[in-house]
């Protein structure tokens, strides 16, 4: 079974995320929205497939990454979800939520030996 396929984004706390974002565009010429930025490409394997890897801010006082302490989060492109859910609960990891659908992908949260929250991602294309 294949597992992660790639990143899906690039998730990180900061003071002002308006500021960073504004930052990030005047010096480096990235397309910021108001969620941050979206790179798109295409699939080395499959041309005709296109994907996404977000870069976002987030306040500083956000609970999104929770219960991890860290600042950062990673989100990892995956395949088949449900399966990889299921083998990772019989390898003892920790999940921390239900796959979590919507129009745009599946997600789901789970913990690395550290305590660090991963987000998993299945894109629904």
């Amino acid at each position: 079974m294949k597992k992660v396929t790639g990143i899906g984004g690039i998730f990180f706390k900061c003071d002002d995320p308006k500021k960073m974002k504004d930052w990030y565009s005047q010096n480096l010429g990235l397309p910021v929205s108001e969620y941050g930025i979206m790179f798109k490409w295409r699939d080395a394997d499959d041309p005709s497939k296109e994907g996404t890897t977000v870069w976002s801010p987030f306040k500083n006082d956000t609970k999104y990454f929770e219960p991890s302490k860290k600042d950062f989060m990673i989100n990892y492109r995956v395949e088949n979800i449900e399966a990889l859910v299921e083998q990772l609960k019989s390898d003892g990891v920790t999940i921390l939520d239900e796959i979590a659908v919507y129009d745009y992908g599946k997600f789901v949260h789970i913990l690395d030996p550290e305590g660090n929250s991963i987000e998993l991602w299945e894109d629904v294309e």
